[in-house]
C-alpha cells in the first residue's frame, strides 16, 4: 500500500496559509499564518481523496515549501 505525505520545507515556508486553505482537512495555521498539519505529524498522511488538493496546494505553493511524498 502506497501512503500519500505531504512535506512542508519550514526553510522556504514564508506563512502566507494558502496551502491550509487549500487543504483543509491535513493543514491548520498558528497565529502567523504557517501551516501546522492536524495530525501533529512532521509530515501528515494524505488521504486518498484529497490528494487532488494536495497535488493543488504543492503547485499553488508562492514560496514552493511543499512537496507530496510517495512511502511503501
Amino acid at each position: 500500500m502506497v501512503t500519500t505525505r505531504l512535506h512542508i520545507d519550514w526553510t522556504a515556508c514564508d506563512g502566507r496559509g494558502l496551502c491550509a486553505e487549500l487543504l483543509p482537512e491535513v493543514l491548520t495555521e498558528d497565529d502567523w499564518g504557517y501551516p501546522v498539519p492536524r495530525s501533529g505529524a512532521a509530515e501528515p498522511d494524505v488521504p486518498a481523496g484529497l490528494e487532488g488538493a494536495a497535488r493543488e496546494a504543492v503547485s499553488r505553493c508562492p514560496a514552493l515549501a511543499l512537496r507530496l511524498l510517495q512511502h511503501t
